[in-house]
């Protein structure tokens, strides 16, 4: 039996069908990395940034930092209901570094009345950590209020590690 040119190459109508195919593959692969990175993203802004956005992140998850300002804590234990106040901070690392370190950018922040302020509202057991001065770090949703009601809240309190240093370097 000899072999015909027809059945030695695939018809290229094969061949179109398989690179569409191929295609296909490739195209949904691309789209689900898309919406599950999407659907993850969380935004990270400082509180004049968050600001600057105003509704347009309304319901959106996001991260934000700012300087607790101790005043304008509330909390209520019977109801685990926490309404405190932030200032903004830098976000950036070398601006810190260059107005002398996040305890005295989170100082300045809270004696400066003319810096940019949100109000947070957080249900749970209130933190140890939280204080004046105090750098927060919150994760949640703006309401329609203009409030930032966080999920998580860490705490950061840099005049605590500051002057626990000093001791552990004179004692090793």
């Amino acid at each position: 039996m000899a072999l015909t040119e027809s059945s030695v190459k695939p018809a290229p109508r094969n061949r179109t069908k398989f690179f569409i195919g191929g295609l296909l593959i490739i195209a949904a692969i691309v789209y689900l990395i898309f919406t599950s990175t999407q659907a993850s993203a969380q935004y990270f802004l400082t509180v004049d940034e968050l600001n600057q956005k105003g509704v347009d992140v309304n319901g959106r998850e996001i991260r934000v930092s700012g300087a607790v300002i101790g005043d304008t804590i509330q909390y209520d234990a019977q109801n685990l209901k926490l309404t405190f106040e932030v200032a903004h901070v830098p976000g950036d690392n070398a601006v810190i570094e260059a107005q002398g370190g996040l305890a005295e950018v989170l100082h300045q922040a809270v004696i400066d009345p003319t810096r940019s302020r949100i109000k947070v509202e957080y249900n749970g057991v209130m933190p140890d950590l939280l204080r004046n001065e105090a750098q927060a770090i919150m994760t949640g949703r703006m309401n329609e209020n203009g409030v930032f009601v966080a999920q998580e809240l860490l705490l950061k309190c840099p005049t605590k590690y500051e002057e626990a240093v000093p001791e552990q370097a004179e004692g090793g």
